[in-house]
């Protein structure tokens, strides 16, 4: 009993891990926390709502990266990875639903699609997606990707959906060229947008944008999660120039013990 202070800090830090569900067990836990977040939370019409579980044609050929919280033994955060050669399988990327990828899809190189990223609420505020993030990078390196791409969801304040605020706060580098710019296959109408600037930048978003990401183009408006999307590019050779001393040391150190051991 000597040592609380330190059993607490050991405990700490092996408090999250990050991994691939390999269960069906726990791909439905993790499905949950996505009803909960997308559809009681954000009021998503889901047409699984039913089961209490937020899932799709999808998530048969995705791979489902879970934050585990070793301590209350529950996911506690997610996010669906699709990478090229399941898309190819399911005939499609998800974002396509939404958007004419064309000109992103003729770029050279590997893509890897990012989806229905989300947090349990009572562990909002960094670490979750933190350790969510250092092993995506992780994943897209290992795998070879070039580019992350995906959407991220902005929802409307109480008078709608604040498109030209939302693009005055993304600076300019983040904004893609023309030659790279999506088109959304249902625009936000009219009648729902606003001036006023209620529902800010998600953090999500903002971790993107940190890291170098590109916005290409017009949202989409997803009517049944009640909120538009942008359409995100982020070139994988950017963020390993920009980030490597931060998100790669774990990367480099796990190379490192694997090598050593399998001398």
């Amino acid at each position: 009993m000597k040592n609380t202070a330190t059993e607490k800090l050991i405990n700490a830090t092996k408090k999250l891990e990050c991994f691939l569900a390999d269960t069906d067990e726990l791909i439905k836990e993790a499905q949950a926390l996505r009803y909960r977040v997308f559809g009681r939370e954000m009021g998503a019409k889901l047409k699984t709502e039913a089961e209490g579980l937020d899932y799709d044609e999808v998530d048969s050929y995705c791979d489902h990266l879970v934050v585990y919280d070793n301590i209350n033994k529950k996911i506690v955060g997610y996010t669906r990875l699709l990478n090229q050669d399941q898309a190819k399988s399911l005939g499609r990327y998800y974002s396509q639903d939404e958007f004419d990828m064309t000109p992103i899809l003729a770029l050279p190189g590997r893509f890897l699609e990012v989806g229905r990223t989300c947090v349990d609420p009572d562990y909002r505020g960094g670490a979750v997606l933190t350790t969510l993030w250092s092993s995506l990078v992780q994943y897209a390196l290992e795998g070879q990707y070039n580019y992350l791409i995906g959407c991220a969801s902005i929802t409307p304040g109480p008078s709608g959906y604040a498109i030209d605020a939302v693009f005055r706060n993304i600076d300019e580098k983040n904004i893609a060229t023309t030659d790279i710019q999506v088109t959304p296959r249902i625009k936000v109408p009219a009648e729902l947008r606003c001036l006023r600037d209620e529902s800010g930048i998600p953090p999500l978003l903002k971790a993107y944008l940190r890291f170098g990401a590109l916005i290409c183009g017009e949202p989409y408006w997803d009517e049944d999660f009640n909120c538009m999307d942008l359409f995100v590019l982020l070139p994988l050779d950017q963020l390993k120039e920009r980030y490597s001393k931060h998100y790669m040391k774990g990367y480099q150190a796990n190379n490192e013990i694997e090598t050593a051991a399998s001398l």
